[in-house]
């Protein structure tokens, strides 16, 4: 039997988001819905006419590259956090990076395309639960009809009683970022960026990249206190 041929696949663009580390992005596509992407299309992939008709969808599925994994083989089981990294379930009934093809899959809403820029069509998204510069391997318009199904079981990932966290950050800390970046880092801290298994004495200090800036904060319980925000080289999106 000869061995079968390697499945060529094209990166057709890649998202741009604030968050240039792992640390920090919402562990769920949609978690935090109003975190920003912009979608850039490759240069071969830059036709407006490939777009046609995608403005009268208000979501999108991106079939996407976990591009961050470092090189490791996969395993059939995996630990998921949300069973406190302690039981272990099938590659395959997880949403784990780790698998024999690293791809991922993600449902964002299309906020606008910017037809006419100098790196051709660009998508304005909200939702995304990627790093930046992550690049993309597909694009589908989200049909409801078909993909929505109220109805569907959740395993062992039963949505949470949204346990958040209680935020206390100094407005003068908040105020050295942009304005339309700071209820969004807000609503990330709230939702707990730390790993989803850990062993914290509330000493830990933790921190994240986002939007150009350092951001440094420790959990007491269920307070959350930021401790700075710094600027770093380079900016966000």
């Amino acid at each position: 039997m000869t061995a079968p041929e390697p499945v060529r696949m094209r990166v057709v663009a890649r998202i741009y988001t604030d968050f240039p580390e792992k640390f920090g992005v919402p562990r769920q596509g949609g978690v935090v819905s109003s975190l920003p992407g912009r979608v850039v299309f490759e240069p071969e992939f830059r036709n407006a006419d490939a777009l046609r008709g995608l403005s009268g969808f208000s979501h999108l599925w991106l079939l996407w590259l976990f591009s961050e994994n470092p090189e490791k083989p996969w395993s059939p089981t995996v630990r998921p956090p949300k069973l406190g990294g302690n039981r272990r379930v099938g590659v395959f009934a997880s949403r784990s990076p780790f698998r024999p093809n690293p791809l991922g899959l993600t449902s964002v809403r299309l906020e606008k395309i910017e037809w006419h820029t100098p790196k051709g069509p660009v998508l304005y998204v909200r939702g995304a639960d990627m790093t930046d510069g992550t690049p993309i391997l597909d694009i589908k318009p989200y049909v409801p009809y078909t993909d929505a199904h109220p109805e569907a079981l959740s395993g062992y990932a039963v949505p949470p009683e949204r346990r958040r966290l209680s935020v206390s950050c100094p407005e003068e800390l908040l105020a050295r970022l942009p304005a339309e970046k700071r209820q969004t880092l807000l609503s990330v801290l709230e939702g707990d960026p730390r790993p989803g298994y850990r062993e914290d004495d509330g000493a830990r200090v933790y921190g994240m990249a986002y939007a150009g800036f350092a951001v440094r904060f420790c959990v007491d319980g269920e307070s959350l206190t930021v401790i700075s925000v710094e600027k770093l080289d380079g900016g966000g999106l």
